[in-house]
């Protein structure tokens, strides 16, 4: 399918140990001999058998590049279907750059970002729904996103979408044969048995779709916002959970104006954390952009981190905060745990009726209690992972709607009594609605959106 050879460097261009150019295409053992040499001065790669690593080095004409390691990769048994070399040099940026313009000097191209995986994908070595899973596995922020990467890329949404089409199939080739040829195949009765074959294949499809908001949860982390009275020491905590003075921090109230956002890993929790301006009254105009800010911030996490000054009283400011977590998943920081308590803990949770931990954020004390907390909550509770298999795409979540919706399409007909043909229509809807997660009949412009978002050596 694909008459050139292309080459990348496939590792994070910094300094490093080790560094990867891959070949990928028909001329990439021919390339790889002309810039490889072996101690064995007739030793050629186009020669040697396939999965095999050979030790030499790299010439730019007569001068040495590099000392190398080369693995020979032979079709098809290659991640792209191709002939694939991968020289193992050393990880220097230099290094890696000029081992790749070798290569590149010698009829290879440089690889598009995603097109060695755009390659096994069109090879047939993936379907789209695992060509997305590596992009995946390389953005996996946490353990639950990398386990469910992993799952798909072996195929776990393959197998539950090809399940479902497979049913619909039968349905549709049951329809044409009794059309086709009445005489020898009759549709009585078949109305009862459609309606129980699409019922059950729309609750499969159901399945999936309830698993998107957990998807949300794994793939992104999960969306987190700090709320509390100026000074109650919401960016003091941010810095400490950060690792590093983002949020300024003084003892002028009010200082914090606009949303600060950022990802850190707790414990085993993944958490997309935003800091907000303090909530209190306030006739300062720009404070009061920051607060109406927090508040909406507030309305669109899926967890709220209410932070409580412990060496002062409350007032109406947190009674307003306290109103606005009733409903909501949210954790109360009992912060300066390390001053004398003007507030109590168990106060604080009959009050909030929420969990209280007690937090130090000048002593990095209790951080560890949150983590275990909010891991709890969100993924040991709710996400059983590996098993399960979790939607994490957005076009997963589309087509699945669209499939969906040509299910129901299926229904109404059935219960309007609609002659049997018309069945085969929405069914067909569905089942090349589902065909698009795989990547069958999917346009150019979408693939090329779904391969746009890679690295360039992968």
């Amino acid at each position: 399918m694909f008459d050139d050879t292309i080459a990348a460097i496939s590792t994070a261009v910094s300094a490093s140990g080790i560094g990867i150019i891959r070949i990928s295409g028909s001329q990439a053992m021919e390339i790889a001999d002309k810039v490889y040499r072996s101690r064995r001065r007739d030793k050629k790669l186009a020669d040697v058998p396939s999965h095999t690593i050979h030790y030499g080095h790299i010439y730019d004409g007569e001068e040495i590049v590099d000392e190398v390691l080369v693995m020979v990769m032979r079709a098809p048994r290659t991640f792209t279907g191709e002939d694939t070399i991968e020289i193992d040099c050393h990880g220097g940026i230099y290094a890696m750059k000029k081992v790749l313009d070798t290569v590149l000097e010698q009829g290879a191209r440089i690889a598009e970002p995603g097109e060695f995986t755009k390659r096994a994908f069109f090879n047939g070595r993936l379907d789209l729904s695992q060509a997305e899973a590596v992009m995946d596995v390389i953005q996996s922020k946490n353990r639950f996103a990398l386990k469910n990467s992993i799952q798909q890329l072996k195929g776990s949404v393959k197998d539950k979408i090809e399940k479902i089409r497979k049913a619909l199939l039968g349905e549709m080739a049951r329809i044409e044969s009794a059309l086709d040829d009445p005489e020898h195949m009759s549709l009585d009765g078949y109305k009862d048995h459609l309606r129980e074959v699409v019922a059950e294949q729309r609750r499969q499809i159901r399945q999936l779709l309830s698993t998107v908001e957990g998807g949300k949860v794994i793939q992104e982390g999960v969306r987190t916002v700090i709320l509390g009275k100026p000074n109650a020491g919401k960016s003091s905590l941010l810095n400490v959970l950060v690792g590093e003075d983002r949020a300024i921090v003084t003892e002028v109230a009010g200082t914090t104006r606009d949303v600060l956002e950022e990802y850190i890993h707790l414990g085993g929790a993944a958490l997309k954390i935003v800091d907000t301006a303090g909530i209190r009254e306030t006739s300062d105009l720009v404070e009061s952009i920051g607060v109406e800010k927090a508040m909406e911030q507030a309305g669109q996490a899926d967890l709220i981190l209410y932070v409580v000054d412990a060496s002062i009283p409350l007032d109406e400011n947190d009674q307003r905060i306290i109103e606005l977590i009733q409903d909501r998943e949210a954790v109360v920081l009992l912060n300066k745990s390390d001053l004398p308590p003007v507030v109590e803990k168990e106060r604080l949770e009959a009050l909030t009726g929420k969990t209280v931990i007690p937090v130090s954020a000048r002593e990095r004390s209790g951080l560890e209690s949150l983590g275990s907390y909010v891991e709890s909550m969100f993924y040991k509770g709710k996400l059983d992972l590996p098993e399960d298999v979790y939607i994490t795409s957005l076009r997963h979540k589309k087509m699945l709607e669209e499939a969906q919706e040509g299910l129901r399409q299926v229904e109404d007909s059935i219960a309007a009594d609609m002659p049997e043909d018309f069945y085969t229509i929405d069914l067909m809807y569905a089942y090349e609605s589902l065909g698009y997660i795989l990547g069958e009949s999917v346009d150019e412009d979408v693939i090329n959106e779904v391969f746009a978002n890679f690295c360039v050596g992968k």
